[in-house]
């Protein structure tokens, strides 16, 4: 099986090309290749497929097999990928994914895809939507209790569930204690993704995050692009931010009127090799 190793913001997935390769038992691979030490090494597989509704398809699984219903840093190499393995010339692209249709805009500089801009959608605070088990309309600023500490929460979905958490200090923050806590807190039906986020300035974050079946990573599209927003609606930035993360650093753009977010960012082929299953 040919796969290619891309990652962005150091967010790293293995990706196939399923237009080619047949993948029967896609979430027993998705942990075995992820493993760091008897696989290849990744945050998830990522499989691209065909589509009746978009360009292309983008099936996203966790380490741990989970299904995710969307990746903001795997979907901009969705985009590198298939303009440069030669499977499509547009530089507009429509994926489609669990979370729906997202758009991608494709930055070339000398036929290499340097950056890409993901259209990510309208932000949903609805709880049931979201999901997180809650009788009010929105959760923002909310108190929570986590192994005896009372953080404060602002829970959003941008195609996948986010808990954002502001703190004084990310850095040092003990996020392989709380990170698990909260993936698996019974208000969140079916886990969640939390963001720890320092802010810098209206302008400027920096985030920490831990992924529901991946644990902390070095990025994560769509927890900055929820940390951002979570920002405005607390009144703590502006409609655009630089959001700082272990593995690099990504522009996120609100555009109130229409409502929609927009994410900017790199798009890196590691390697590309032979898995034999």
């Amino acid at each position: 099986m040919k796969f290619t190793k891309m990652q962005g913001c150091g967010n790293d997935y293995v990706y196939i090309n399923c237009l080619k390769e047949k993948i029967f038992e896609p979430a027993e691979l998705a942990k075995k290749v992820s493993d760091r030490h008897f696989g290849i090494g990744s945050d998830g597989l990522i499989l691209i497929l065909p589509s009746i509704k978009g360009d292309f398809r983008m099936d996203m699984y966790n380490a741990d097999g989970s299904r995710g219903e969307m990746c903001g840093n795997a979907i901009r190499c969705v985009g590198k990928y298939v303009y440069e393995h030669g499977m499509t010339s547009k530089t507009d692209l429509c994926i489609e994914t669990l979370a729906g249709l997202k758009k991608l805009n494709l930055i070339i500089d000398n036929k290499e895809v340097k950056e890409v801009t993901v259209e990510m959608g309208h932000p949903i605070f609805t709880p049931k939507l979201i999901p997180v088990l809650s009788e009010k309309d929105y959760i923002i600023d909310e108190p929570i209790l986590v192994n005896e500490t009372e953080f404060h929460m602002t829970c959003l979905s941008v195609g996948n569930p986010h808990a954002v958490i502001f703190v004084e200090d990310v850095e040092n923050f003990p996020l392989n204690l709380y990170g698990p806590l909260f993936e698996s807190h019974s208000v969140f039906p079916k886990r969640v993704n939390t963001e720890f986020v320092q802010v810098l300035s209206p302008t400027e974050i920096k985030m920490r995050v831990w992924e529901r079946g991946s644990g902390e990573t070095f990025a994560c599209g769509t927890g900055a692009t929820a940390s951002v927003c979570a920002g405005i609606w607390n009144q703590k930035t502006e409609s655009e931010v630089i959001v700082h993360m272990i593995g690099g650093d990504l522009r996120i753009r609100y555009q109130k009127q229409e409502n929609l977010l927009f994410m900017t960012g790199s798009a890196i082929t590691v390697f590309e090799g032979d898995y034999y299953v």
